[in-house]
């Protein structure tokens, strides 16, 4: 994720995302895992599996898929123990990263993102030693169409329960508090709204601008290298990197 725009971060990955389509829905079925897990297989009485069946959705993850990563998670899969683990660490050019992983097998993901690191020229850290360098906050995606009136969704989002609405040129970026995620977003949805994408993420306090090309081909490859490990559901930074880095 990049650090100054959620809407730059989802057009940068997009062509990426639609060649390993397959890989992003095993990673939120996991996600499903551990939602039905500690609450339930009933998105009714579950708030974060409604979450993530939201993140599914903008993903476009077909119901199908959705519905039967929900029946697996509640009966044929109970034998597998996923569990959530954070990595901190530093990139080239003295750039925080955040590493959220979901795994069965420890030792297996922590050598995986070790490797990663050390092979690019980075870090890992303690736990604590970068995050609190980000906040934590909801962030909710709308595509902004032609004719979209800016007040009347600010309006909209804030009436919601919304901390702030950011305008970019094709799309809103609504941010919240962690807790109030959920609400917002289904307060939202019920007036009709539908999100590119729709999850809590963590941001950057501040970004490190990188210009010195070396440095932006090694954060970007081992950017690329954590995304692509099958265990690791997001990568946070916050390197300010030029857009046409991004997009490649």
């Amino acid at each position: 994720m990049s650090g100054h725009s959620k809407w730059h971060n989802i057009q940068a990955k997009k062509g990426k995302a639609d060649a390993a389509r397959g890989a992003i829905f095993t990673k939120i079925g996991r996600e499903i895992a551990i939602a039905v897990r500690d609450g339930g297989a009933n998105p009714e009485s579950n708030g974060k599996l409604r979450d993530v069946i939201a993140k599914a959705k903008a993903n476009n993850m077909p119901n199908d898929n959705i519905q039967r990563s929900i029946k697996k998670a509640s009966g044929e899969l109970s034998n597998v123990t996923y569990e959530m683990v954070t990595y901190e660490g530093y990139a080239p050019g003295g750039v925080a990263i955040i590493v959220d992983a979901i795994t069965d097998n420890r030792n297996r993901t922590a050598s995986d993102v070790r490797h990663c690191f050390a092979k690019n020229g980075g870090n890992l850290g303690t736990t604590g030693s970068v995050g609190f360098m980000f906040d934590e906050k909801g962030v909710l995606v709308v595509e902004r169409t032609p004719g979209s009136d800016e007040d009347e969704m600010m309006m909209m989002a804030l009436d919601a329960g919304a901390e702030d609405v950011k305008v970019d040129e094709d799309a809103f970026e609504i941010y919240t508090a962690p807790n109030d995620f959920s609400t917002v977003r289904e307060t939202l949805e019920q007036q009709g709204l539908t999100f590119l994408s729709a999850e809590v993420d963590k941001i950057p306090q501040n970004t490190v601008a990188v210009t010195d090309e070396d440095t932006i081909l090694k954060i970007q490859k081992l950017l690329d290298m954590l995304e692509e490990n099958d265990d690791v559901q997001n990568v946070y930074h916050n390197a300010d990197l030029p857009e046409e880095e991004e997009e490649e």
